[in-house]
């Protein structure tokens, strides 16, 4: 085992705390291992190893962050999430292949699931473009990990005002999926993507609204004003 992943879950293990990780499982449906720390601290922990690991080469890195997955632990998946983005600056087209196999084989919970593909495969996407297609792609997946992260790897940039032909296009992709979890991941590229274009995404629902699932019409809507909001929640069918 590497000295980094040894100390680091050594420390994770030191501030693990029986409190925590019985109210942790309480934001799960899935059976979750964790050590029981709150977000701030292992975000600590991150922060503090990688001033060793940056040096590193890109693969090695990449190395490290698989070993931390395949423990199955929330907060290692959690370090994985924090450390990703910071090599977005070496990232290189063919790095969404290994974000693919980590989501397709080690992500099993919606927060690992959005720490990984909010920031590390948003940022790859901006650097990108032509990533979107992968993203489309995962929309058929039988996976509902790789559904989901469909969606919320737009969604920071959808925040920003980009990508919104992509972000209705994935909508579109995935807009009668049966996965509750999958219809929040849209409904919430949707709301992001309303921020910045809220007729266009209106209109969207509008177009949509009798075949979208409530859940993703009451994620996509929740920004807009209540006349809107009110408008989208008729079922006038």
């Amino acid at each position: 085992m590497d000295p980094v992943i040894d100390a680091i879950r050594q420390e994770l293990t030191a501030h693990g705390d029986p409190d925590v990780r019985k109210c942790s499982g309480r934001f799960f449906r899935e059976e979750i291992r964790c050590y029981g720390i709150k977000t701030a601290t292992v975000s600590s922990i991150a922060k503090k190893y990688w001033k060793e690991v940056r040096p590193r080469e890109k693969q090695e890195i990449f190395a490290l962050c698989e070993d931390l997955y395949r423990s199955g632990m929330l907060e290692e998946a959690f370090v994985v999430s924090a450390w990703a983005p910071l090599l977005a600056d070496r990232y290189e087209p063919q790095d969404i292949a290994v974000f693919r196999h980590w989501i397709d084989t080690y992500i099993t919970n919606w927060a690992a699931c959005d720490g990984l593909c909010n920031h590390a495969v948003g940022d790859f996407i901006v650097r990108y473009p032509g990533g979107i297609e992968e993203l489309q792609r995962w929309t058929q997946s039988e996976n509902r990990w790789m559904r989901r992260a469909a969606a919320v790897s737009l969604v920071v940039p959808a925040k920003r005002g980009m990508f919104l032909t992509e972000a209705l296009a994935i909508a579109d992709l995935l807009l009668t999926d049966t996965d509750d979890l999958v219809q929040k991941g849209y409904g919430w590229l949707l709301k992001e993507a309303s921020r910045k274009h809220t007729d266009e995404v209106f209109s969207y629902v509008m177009a949509n609204k009798r075949d979208m699932p409530r859940t993703a019409l009451r994620y996509a809507i929740e920004r807009m004003p209540e006349d809107l909001k009110a408008e989208a929640m008729k079922k006038d069918w």
